[in-house]
C-alpha cells in the first residue's frame, strides 16, 4: 500500500531535485525524507531515484510512480473535500401527503431541488395526521397537511372540496350496505367519514384502503366501491352522489395547510416555503 505522506514527500523530492530543499518545502528532516524514499522503494520493489553530487534524479520506475503519485494526492484532496461538503450540507426533511406529492412535484419541489444544489431535499410522503405527528416528534422541519379545520399553528395554502363519487353508470352506491374505498388510518378525510356517518344513514364496509388516489379512482370506475374524491380529479366516468339523497356521511370542506418545526428553521427553509406558497398562488390553488 502507498502512503499519502511518502508521497507528498517523494513528490517534493521529484520538484525540488534535492533532498536538502525538499527537506525545507514540506517542513521535515532530511534523514527523514531519505527514510521516507527507502519504504517506499520497498514497497515498489524498485529503485525510484538516482542520487549524485548534483542532487537527485528519478529513474525510469521513478517517472512512473511521479505520475501515479500525482494523481492519488489529487483524488485524496478531492475526498477530503466531498466529505466537508457532506458534512456542511444542509439537508431540509419535507413532508407531503401522499395523495398530492405528484401535483407537489411538478409544481415546485423539482424547481428546488433544480435550483438549490447545495441542499439535500429529503421528501417523504403519509397521510396527513401522521404528518403532523411526525412534525411535533422532530422528524420534519416543513410539512404540508390537510384538515378540516383551519390551522391553528400553520398557515392556510388553499382549500379543497371532496365529493362522494361512484361509477357514472354503476350499481355500488346501491347496495344495502355500500362498499366503499378510504384513504388510510389517521387521515382526516378518513376521520370525517367515520364521524359524520350516523345511524340513521346507509351502513357502509370499507372494501378497500390506500394512500394511492389513483387507485381509488380506477376502483370508483371499475363500479367496485364509491368514495370521497378531490374534485379536481372526478372525470367523465363518475357520477357525484348527493350525500342527503343516497345516505352518506358530508364531506367538509378541506385545508391544506403549512406547518413549520420553530427548532429547525433557516433562510433555506424559508426559501422552500415561499416557493411553495408562490407555485399555489400562480396556479390558483388547482395543485392538478
Amino acid at each position: 500500500m502507498l502512503k499519502i505522506e511518502l508521497l507528498e514527500s517523494f513528490i517534493a523530492i521529484a520538484e525540488c531535485g534535492n533532498l536538502s530543499k525538499a527537506a525545507d518545502k514540506i517542513c521535515r528532516t532530511q534523514s527523514t525524507l531519505s527514510l521516507q524514499v527507502k519504504k517506499l522503494e520497498e514497497s515498489v520493489g524498485q529503485s525510484l531515484l538516482i542520487r549524485d553530487n548534483k542532487g537527485v534524479t528519478l529513474t525510469e520506475s521513478g517517472e512512473t510512480l511521479l505520475n501515479y503519485a500525482h494523481k492519488m494526492m489529487l483524488l485524496n484532496s478531492q475526498a477530503l473535500d466531498e466529505l466537508k461538503d457532506c458534512q456542511n450540507r444542509e439537508v431540509i426533511r419535507l413532508g407531503v401527503p401522499t395523495d398530492f406529492i405528484k401535483c407537489y412535484l411538478t409544481s415546485c419541489l423539482l424547481e428546488f431541488i433544480r435550483e438549490f444544489t447545495n441542499i439535500e431535499l429529503v421528501i417523504d410522503t403519509d397521510v396527513s395526521g401522521n404528518l403532523y405527528k411526525r412534525l411535533h416528534q422532530g422528524e420534519f422541519d416543513v410539512i404540508v397537511a390537510t384538515h378540516w379545520q383551519l390551522p391553528i399553528n400553520g398557515e392556510l395554502l388553499f382549500t379543497r372540496r371532496f365529493h362522494w363519487v361512484a361509477a357514472a353508470n354503476g350499481n355500488a352506491h346501491k347496495n344495502k350496505t355500500i362498499p366503499v374505498g378510504l384513504y388510510p388510518e389517521n387521515c382526516p378525510i378518513r376521520a370525517q367519514v367515520f364521524a359524520n356517518h350516523q345511524l340513521s344513514m346507509r351502513p357502509i364496509k370499507v372494501l378497500l384502503s390506500t394512500p394511492s388516489p389513483q387507485a381509488l379512482c380506477m376502483a370508483v370506475e371499475n363500479d367496485i366501491v364509491i368514495a370521497p374524491v378531490a374534485e379536481f380529479r372526478i372525470n367523465d366516468q363518475m357520477q357525484i352522489l348527493d350525500p342527503v339523497v343516497h345516505g352518506l356521511p358530508p364531506l367538509p370542506v378541506f385545508n391544506e395547510s403549512l406547518y413549520l418545526n420553530p427548532e429547525t428553521q433557516t433562510d433555506s427553509t424559508l426559501q422552500l416555503i415561499n416557493l411553495i406558497k408562490a407555485n399555489v398562488e400562480h396556479k390558483g390553488y388547482q395543485l392538478d
